[in-house]
Formats: structure tokens, sequence, C-alpha cells
């Protein structure tokens, strides 16, 4: 059963509805309500279950505007779950500021584990678990997301990206542009759900399997990279991106290319998809 007073946050399958774990049904089956990201989605979830409950839409557009009724609430003895729409609340997900303001009010709060898109593929990437970082989504303005990563080249931490599939293989040429073709990647799509796809190699394979692939352009995924080991990335510290802007300026994209790979060590034909890229 729920203690009044608490607002809990409650993981939620991120594709298999089997993943729900028994006491995530419980506490869904008990509140006085369900804080959802979307009440259609989170509905479909309780009605598998046979679970009925009262929900309410807690989501980017409207959560400062949900949060004192909610505290009002919880000061009252009810009790509250929040949920997302798939995996562990907060995590490239709302629900930080009802956490951090219940917790400021002195309203517990209750963590019910379960799945987690960036932990399951981490946990079978074949990569370093720890240490690791979180880093949501990636921009999607490419001059934005391009110098996010070219400022983490040199981070020796595993890294960890949601992405949308749409962009997946630009953000991965990106990520080969910035840390080097031969940095050791994962990638894993769909996780858990029928068509769950996971693949591992290099930045440079990934990249052009993700731009070839038609089933790489299907669902969400999850990147996982292995982090730096001291030596040279993208360019051998250099900012990978001003040089090559710099030499396509003085020479046709194949010389610039060329240029650029003997004077890095990186791959050409990868140096001369970014070229393109960068003229864009």
């Amino acid at each position: 059963m729920t203690e009044p007073g608490t607002l809990h946050v409650v993981a939620t399958p991120i594709g298999n509805l089997d993943d729900l774990s028994p006491r995530a049904r419980e506490v869904l089956g008990t509140v006085d309500r369900i804080a959802c990201e979307d009440t259609r989605h989170t509905g479909r979830l309780l009605q598998r279950f046979g679970v009925r409950a009262s929900l309410i839409s807690v989501h980017e557009h409207n959560e400062e505007q949900r949060i004192g009724p909610l505290l009002e609430l919880l000061r009252e003895g009810g009790s509250v779950a929040l949920v997302s729409d798939a995996g562990t609340p907060l995590l490239s997900d709302p629900g930080f500021p009802l956490v951090r303001a219940a917790l400021r009010d002195g309203i517990r709060v209750s963590p019910i584990p379960g799945p987690c898109a960036a932990v399951a593929a981490l946990s079978v990437a074949g990569l370093p678990p720890e240490p690791f970082r979180f880093l949501g989504f990636p921009s999607r303005r490419k001059r934005a997301r391009r110098e996010k990563l070219q400022a983490l080249a040199n981070v020796p931490d595993t890294l960890v990206w949601y992405e949308s599939v749409h962009r997946l293989a630009a953000t991965l040429a990106d990520l080969a542009a910035a840390f080097g073709g031969d940095r050791p990647a994962f990638v894993g799509r769909e996780l858990t759900k029928r068509h769950e796809q996971t693949r591992a190699g290099t930045l440079a394979e990934l990249a052009d399997w993700a731009g070839s692939d038609p089933d790489a352009r299907r669902g969400e995924a999850v990147i996982v990279v292995g982090g730096s080991d001291g030596g040279p990335q993208g360019g051998g510290g250099l900012d990978l991106d001003r040089l090559l802007r710099a030499l396509a300026k003085r020479l046709p994209p194949g010389e610039a290319a060329a240029v650029a790979a003997e004077a890095t060590g990186e791959k050409r034909n990868q140096l001369y998809r970014r070229i393109l890229q960068l003229a864009e």
C-alpha cells in the first residue's frame, strides 16, 4: 500500500509491458493521483493490467502550472505517482521541478525503480560501465550539437545519449568527426521491443550503417560511446571542424579531406563527408 503524503517516482516499461514490476502495479493502483506525460498513453498501460486510477497530465508545457495543485494534494495527505511515457521519470522526461518542489516542501519522495533505456543500453554495450555520463538528447541544431560534441572529445568517461532515429545518422557522423571514427561505440534501437536491434562497432562503422540501413530510421535509439584514452581525438586535439573549414576554403573537398587525413590520422572518406556536412 502507498503511504499518505508521498510522491512516488515510478519507472514504467520502455517497450515490453511485462517489465512493469509488481510493486509498480500496486503503487499505481492505490495512489490518489497519477501524474503522467500523456494520459492516453498511460491509460493504455493501466488498462493492460486492469488498474483504474485518476490521471493528470504533467508535461513540458504545463509542468509549472501542475505543481501547485499536486503539492496541495500531498500536503493534505494524498499520494501521487509520477510516471513518464516510458522508463524512469526525470531522465530526459518531465518531473524534476515537481520532485524538487516536493522536497523543498518537506514532502517524502519515494523511488519505485525499474526500466531505464540508458542503463539497459549500458548493460549490453560492452563498454566500461563506470564512470559514465548520461547526456540526454543532443541538440537538434547542427552547430550547437557539433560544438558540444567537440567539447566532449577528450572526456575519459563512457558517454550515453538518447536520440531520435530521424537524427541518428547525422549525430553518429558528428560524433565520428569530433571523437575520431575509430572510437568504439554502441547503438541500441527499440530496446525490449519486438524489433529490438543492438549494434556495436566504431563510430565510423555505425555512422555508415545508420545512413544506409532503413531499419536504423525506425523507433528510438540509445547511443553509448567509449571514453577517450588520452590519445589524439578528432584531429589530435585540434578543433577538427575549424581545420576542415579552413582547408575547404582553399582546396576542393576531396583534396581538403586528403590533407586533413594526413595531418590527423583520421579516415579520408569520413573527413570528406564531414566537409560536405559543414558546407550545408
